[in-house]
């Protein structure tokens, strides 16, 4: 059997992570951040790693970095609520195998472990063009200072705000409260020098974070 380790911040969505594989996957351990994920990984030295792209402490790039830095030959599997561009190819990058979003069935993150675990790399179907157009390209992606002044967090918030998503929406596919998702909204706003969503949407969509 296929053993595999979750690493997310939300103890809620691991828990229903570890109940929508049943026992079909051993889950041997789960963390909420880089430190916890790093330990747990040398610890129990699973076959695929699930790891969330933002957590504290670095996200899931960090982890990659770390682990996989150190020798490790365990495998990644990116699982997110982002499918920016920008999370996929970093993340691919850093070495994991594959990457899928959170709206993925048990039925399917069952298939995508079992694959990572035998050495295939593994996308969501909309994601896979990020990677081959990335990988196409010589060009270092261009730097944004403006996006870069956001948190992993405010760029989440951003990017379904832009989607048309109500705060109540983003608060529940977040895992956050409505009153966390105003702060970020309004910290975005600030650092962007934007006047009302409106305003943040044109901005996500011009740079393609939709």
């Amino acid at each position: 059997m296929t053993r595999v380790l979750i690493v997310d911040d939300h103890r809620l969505f691991r828990s229903g992570v570890r109940a929508e594989l049943g026992d079909s996957i051993e889950v041997v351990g789960e963390a909420e951040d880089v430190e916890t994920a790093v330990k747990a990984i040398a610890e129990h030295q699973p076959d695929v790693v699930l790891l969330d792209v933002h957590m504290p402490g670095g996200g899931g790039q960090e982890v990659l970095r770390r682990v996989l830095g150190a020798g490790s030959q365990v495998r990644f599997l990116a699982l997110s609520v982002s499918d920016a561009a920008e999370d996929v190819i970093g993340v691919i990058r850093g070495g994991a195998r594959g990457y899928v979003t959170k709206n993925i069935s048990g039925k399917e993150l069952t298939d995508a472990i079992r694959r990572v675990a035998e050495g295939d790399a593994v996308f969501s179907p909309r994601l896979a063009g990020f990677v081959l157009d990335a990988f196409a390209s010589s060009e270092a992606p261009s730097i944004d200072p403006e996006l870069d002044s956001l948190t992993q967090r405010e760029r989440e918030v951003l990017r379904l705000i832009a989607r048309g998503y109500a705060y109540k929406e983003i608060a529940k596919e977040l895992f956050i409260s409505v009153k966390t998702v105003e702060t970020h909204v309004s910290s975005v706003l600030r650092k962007l020098q934007l006047s009302n969503r409106h305003e943040l949407s044109r901005w996500a969509t011009a740079r393609r974070l939709v």
